[in-house]
């Protein structure tokens, strides 16, 4: 968006006009203090956050009306927003890139599969201080339609949590001990839509015509068909198309993902605003971080894909301004698994600065089925970049189903053609590969085309639900090292590593969601059991698979930790020589590690004159064994063996 003479002068006397009624409205209610830094907060970023209104919504004649009624929201929520928060504000930004440490250590869990409720997530945070969590999302826990909710995506208050769960007081009560312990909380905001359950829905369904322009709704079939010309169907073999008929109001409401969930007009300011305010009260309940849910498909305009459009990145943008103003501590994070190009231009200090890397997740497992690294290796060396301000959270698992997202140039470039090689996949991780490990299940799988999604614990995954099933010691020990392996990898890359909380002790699918008539249809329950604190105790085990794992694990994080070249999120991806072996240099304050990682069940070599290069002399430590090396020869590695490197001096 350009920054031209005339939109910095516009800019400036929108803010000389709105700045004697904002203080006629609200700094007689607060400390002049207080007021004063909010009101120097907004001079800061009224500068970015009005180009971005004037754009999205300069056309409606009461522009300013609507401008004054959001910033009018933003110091509401400066105004209830606790001591505390304000003091957390102060220390972020003293120190915004809080986030880049190596300390860091992202979990995610559902509060009743894992606790049953908030009061048993509370009571789990000396497991999370023992397992060196920094960072904890809960999953979708909002007021949210009995049966079919989609997981809880599909919200009925944003102000609420569903009762079975707990209360928003306890949510807020949970938010300050977390923080007390060193953990941050992070939720979902589910901003593309609400559930047709949500106070806005039902008052559009009693005819309210305010309430309808909340949402997208049509008379009749010709401007929902003139838009399907050009939409992709999400899911197709459960509902096609993306329009529901409600026979009460007699409209077609735009509904991207399932009929129970309903788009939001963002076109229509008073939906920005309130949607702010949702936004701005979960802040002020202690939330740091807001996990943006389905990104891409926020704005809508005919003849398009209605995806990854410019306004949604400016919609996104215009909050990100606002948590400026109100609420500097709160931190967003992108969730967009659409093609790697798209993911990337939603990450900046401006926008999120904190995004998924579905690329890394799809590769680690592209990897392990086919034992070489190529399209890792092309694909990560360029897209790893970003802005150095903010941070890739990678993971291996996580609550939804894993997508071959590889760019098919990528692969082209490595000799891969990308149609034929999803198919191999999506055959590999269901066990439908003559030889495979894997013990997946397929997930929104179109028959015609072959195309699908995988659904899997990382453990059945990598192949320990079938050495179990023998039980065939080797294939056991092979899976503990391919689930080691891969969270080596998140876990000396830079950005955050997450782990779906029960694969630190390698739980199995758990196959019972099939009769749950809630469930039965979507296998992404599969890989989202209920945590077994029978099996979990056995994390202390050494000779207990779960052990094994857990105790692995453990060590890596400590060594994360304690390591300062893990810090940030640097990370150059170099050639190894070996096709087979992934490697990469990390390097931050004043440290430089060489990690390598064999994804092979066969030894590998990797040729110590090229080791030489990117090493710092002849001889190294292995943080992860406490061997030190001679590079005197080639470097050997064991099948499924990785290793941090440090040169050292002798």
């Amino acid at each position: 968006m350009p920054n031209t003479t005339w939109q910095q002068q516009q800019t400036t006397r929108s803010l000389e006009r709105l700045l004697p009624r904002l203080d006629a409205r609200f700094a007689a209610q607060t400390d002049p203090a207080d007021w004063a830094a909010f009101r120097a907060r907004l001079k800061q970023h009224f500068p970015t956050l009005f180009p971005l209104l004037l754009h999205l919504y300069g056309s409606h004649y009461d522009f300013f009306f609507h401008l004054e009624e959001i910033l009018a929201s933003a110091a509401e929520a400066w105004l209830a927003r606790p001591a505390r928060l304000k003091a957390l504000d102060a220390q972020r930004e003293a120190n915004p890139g809080w986030f880049q440490a190596q300390q860091m250590l992202g979990g995610v869990c559902y509060v009743d599969l894992f606790a049953g409720n908030l009061e048993g997530v509370r009571a789990k945070i000396p497991y999370f201080q023992e397992l060196g969590l920094t960072y904890l999302h809960l999953m979708p826990l909002f007021a949210s339609p009995d049966g079919d909710n989609d997981g809880g995506y599909a919200v009925s208050s944003y102000r609420a949590v569903n009762p079975a769960l707990g209360s928003m007081e306890q949510l807020a009560g949970l938010a300050e001990e977390l923080h007390a312990a060193g953990i941050s909380l992070v939720v979902d905001f589910v901003f593309n839509h609400t559930s047709n359950e949500h106070i806005w829905a039902q008052r559009a369904l009693a005819g309210d015509a305010e309430y309808q322009e909340s949402y997208l709704m049509f008379p009749d079939r010709a401007m929902p068909d003139a838009y399907e010309a050009t939409l992709r169907e999400i899911f197709p073999d459960v509902r096609p198309g993306n329009f529901t008929y409600r026979p009460e109001i007699d409209r077609w409401v735009w509904t991207t993902f399932y009929s129970f969930q309903w788009d939001l007009n963002y076109a229509n300011p008073v939906v920005f605003r309130r949607m702010g305010e949702e936004m701005l009260f979960l802040a002020n309940q202690g939330v740091e971080v807001l996990r943006l849910d389905a990104v891409a498909f926020i704005w809508k305009q005919l003849g398009t894909a209605c995806e990854n459009l410019p306004e949604a990145h400016m919609i996104i943008q215009a909050y990100n301004a606002l948590a400026r103003i109100a609420a500097p501590a709160l931190l967003f994070k992108s969730e967009a698994i659409v093609h790697p190009d798209e993911v990337a231009k939603y990450i900046s200090p401006q926008e999120c600065q904190l995004s998924y890397n579905p690329l890394l997740m799809a590769l680690l497992w592209e990897s392990l089925a086919t034992r070489e690294v190529k399209l890792l290796h092309a694909s990560l060396r360029d897209r790893f970049r970003m802005d150095p301000d903010c941070a890739w959270v990678n993971y291996v698992r996580c609550h939804d189903d894993i997508g071959w997202t590889f760019d098919d140039a990528d692969a082209a470039r490595v000799g891969i053609d990308g149609y034929h090689h999803r198919r191999f996949l999506n055959a590999f991780y269901t066990g439908r590969f003559a030889g495979s490990f894997a013990r997946g299940l397929p997930f929104q799988e179109n028959p015609k085309t072959g195309d699908a999604r995988i659904s899997g614990t990382a453990a059945s995954l990598a192949g320990l639900e079938q050495g179990l099933h023998g039980p065939n010691p080797l294939e056991i020990d092979h899976a503990v090292q391919r689930i080691l392996l891969i969270h080596s990898v998140i876990l000396s890359m830079g950005g955050i590593p997450l782990l779906y909380l029960g694969d630190e002790t390698a739980m199995l699918n758990d196959y019972g969601y099939a009769s749950d008539p809630a469930k039965a249809g979507d296998s992404r329950w599969v890989h989202r059991p209920f945590a077994d604190w029978q099996r979990m105790e056995q994390r202390h085990d050494p000779h207990a698979v779960a052990g094994r794992v857990y105790q692995g694990l453990r060590r890596l994080i400590a060594l994360r930790q304690e390591h300062a070249a893990f810090a940030g999120h640097d990370t150059a991806v170099i050639d190894t020589g070996n096709p087979h072996v992934f490697g990469y240099v990390r390097q931050q304050g004043g440290q430089r590690v060489l990690a390598l990682a064999n994804f092979s069940e066969h030894p590998q070599a990797v040729a110590a004159s090229l080791l030489r290069i990117h090493g710092l002399g002849y001889h190294f430590l292995d943080l992860v064994s406490g061997r030190t090396i001679a590079l005197d020869r080639d470097l050997h590695l064991e099948p499924y063996q990785f290793v941090w490197l440090e040169g050292v001096t002798g």
